[in-house]
């Protein structure tokens, strides 16, 4: 059954597990791929260049920026981030679906360009000090940074309601089912079947 693709948004305040529950989904799921935004920030150890993100210089984001590039782009401590859009619409119409590790401030941008094709989900931390306690465990920021990040969290969490659903990632594996339960639902939905009305208008003309 032919179907476009939709761009499945999973969002957080840092260290609530989006990033490792995005990294399972596309290790369970072969028909969603990641979308790779660019950024001005530089790597952090271990990130590679063209598969965490495109790292790129601040006046080549503006110019791309400049260029109509980016679905949505947004600064975010001090460094700019941004949603390609020519690779995503060819997946769309590939039916293939595509998975979005954005905030709150990308995801209400990109609702507002393309609402039918969006399916978002807030993962929440289980608790405050479960949160710290990852956040200070990366070892890669800074105590300002987490200092900074923590004073985030709050403000971010008040935007839950702004998405499709949400999941309190107390269990990595019973998160990840859930989401995965999620996308099958989603994928099956009458509006997203693009051949369904043929298939039943054929369906009708067959003799039984």
């Amino acid at each position: 059954m032919k179907r476009r693709g939709i761009m499945f948004i999973l969002s957080s305040p840092s260290g609530a597990g989006k990033t490792t529950l995005s990294r399972l989904l596309l290790q369970n799921d072969p028909n969603i791929t990641m979308s790779i935004s660019y950024t001005t920030r530089p790597p952090r150890p271990g990130e590679v260049d063209g598969v965490d993100y495109f790292f790129v210089s601040e006046k080549e984001f503006e110019k791309k920026a400049d260029e109509k590039y980016f679905y949505e782009f947004a600064e975010v401590f001090g460094n700019f981030y941004g949603t390609p859009r020519k690779r995503v619409e060819e997946e769309l119409v590939a039916g293939r679906d595509v998975l979005f590790d954005i905030d709150w401030q990308g995801t209400r941008r990109l609702t507002a360009k393309a609402r039918d094709d969006i399916v978002s989900i807030f993962i929440l931390p289980p608790a405050m000090d479960e949160l710290a306690r990852r956040l200070k465990a990366r070892a890669q920021d800074s105590h300002d940074v987490i200092e900074k990040r923590m004073e985030r969290v709050r403000d971010e969490i008040s935007h839950w309601d702004e998405y499709d659903y949400v999941v309190i990632n107390d269990s990595i594996d019973y998160s990840l089912q859930n989401i995965l339960y999620i996308l099958k639902a989603e994928r099956l939905k009458r509006r997203r079947q693009n051949s369904l009305m043929e298939f039943v208008g054929d369906l009708l003309h067959q003799r039984g």
